[in-house]
């Protein structure tokens, strides 16, 4: 890549060059119709023309800098993905800023002839790459370390990489069966209303796990793996009294566990297995006053040798760039308190509301 400079003004005007000069990871760069490229010059106000591998850039200095490091960074995604989505192009914009995305630029140059070693989760039918610092330590954790868990908003990517993690172990023999598991405990839901046993009233809110199985594997490899109980998929309270060897376990939405279920399940893992517990503490759906098992385990198990902790902030949301904006709203808001019901209120401020927030 050569870059040249040229102000004009109080503007600037910025050439690239992409190298290799390959016209299917040029087209898979600029999105069809060039929304790619659109969505750059949106967010960064800048005005993007090309040639082939040549790209020019015009707007202020520091952002179109910014955008031709982020358009080369983009580039070297496409040497191992078919195309990039708008929600990429989001990502990689919110995950820094304009200094942070031109060292990043530098960093990526340095190291470029030594060969970078890509974290890339390879399952049966898709190769998945973490996208933005945060989720490639996730998944480096979770290779690591045998207790992991991830802790954030919604559309964080929390719960689709760690089922990525498990379909990849299973593939590769590391382990001989996944289970995934959730309390049954839903935001205004009964559950004794719905028809069914315990397993079949909690397999609809299961419905985001299976998904990402089937889109990983196959619906078809997917229902016979669980009609042969390779993949298992249960409410947490089928846990109990369990040893589980030599297979991947992800506890989702665990900000609904108790102190005690937590517990539980930390204590079901045996000899070769990996825990994956994710879930989001500004979502629980306890009773008032009963406190999350999610909550309690960070302040038990920080520091404990063996276990990881990866916290997703609302830049980590790789959803809809109005999802963010809509987390960040939520954490700042505080609703009013009603008249005369201060002191009535203090009293369960301990509670999962107040550590949640």
């Amino acid at each position: 890549m050569t870059h040249s400079p040229s102000r004009v003004a109080t503007s600037a005007t910025t050439n690239i060059s992409l190298e290799p000069n390959d016209p299917h990871r040029l087209a898979a760069l600029c999105g069809p119709f060039d929304q790619n490229l659109k969505h750059l010059e949106k967010r960064l106000g800048v005005h993007i023309r090309n040639r082939g591998n040549l790209f020019q850039i015009s707007g202020p200095e520091q952002r179109s800098k910014a955008a031709g490091a982020l358009l080369s960074q983009l580039y070297r995604e496409t040497q191992h993905n078919d195309s990039i989505e708008p929600d990429q192009v989001h990502l990689f914009l919110q995950e820094a800023g304009v200094d942070q995305l031109l060292a990043r630029e530098a960093a990526a140059a340095e190291d470029g002839a030594a060969g970078e070693v890509d974290l890339v989760i390879r399952t049966g039918r898709k190769t998945i790459k973490p996208r933005g610092g945060n989720q490639s330590r996730y998944v480096e954790e979770i290779r690591r370390h045998d207790i992991n868990f991830g802790i954030g908003p919604a559309g964080t990517g929390k719960t689709y990489l760690a089922v990525a993690c498990a379909v990849e172990a299973l593939e590769t023999q590391r382990v001989n069966r996944i289970l995934l598991v959730r309390p049954a405990v839903e935001a205004g839901e009964k559950l004794g209303f719905l028809p069914g046993d315990l397993a079949q009233k909690i397999d609809p809110y299961l419905r985001p796990l299976y998904d990402a199985l089937y889109e990983m594997m196959g619906v078809e490899r997917v229902n016979k793996y669980i009609e042969r109980n390779i993949i298992e998929v249960a409410p947490l309270a089928y846990m109990r009294g369990r040893t589980l060897n030599n297979a991947f376990i992800i506890l989702d939405e665990s900000q609904n566990t108790t102190i005690e279920q937590m517990k539980m399940f930390l204590t079901r893992i045996g000899f070769g297995s990996t825990a994956v517990i994710t879930g989001d503490i500004t979502q629980i759906d306890l009773p008032r006053g009963q406190k999350s098992g999610l909550v309690h385990v960070r302040d038990v198990l920080r520091g404990v040798e063996g276990i990881s902790f990866t916290h997703f902030g609302s830049r980590d949301v790789v959803r809809h760039p109005l999802v963010q904006k809509i987390v960040e709203a939520y954490a700042a808001f505080k609703e009013p308190e009603p008249a005369g019901r201060g002191a009535a209120r203090a009293g369960p401020a301990t509670g999962d509301d107040g550590d949640g927030g």
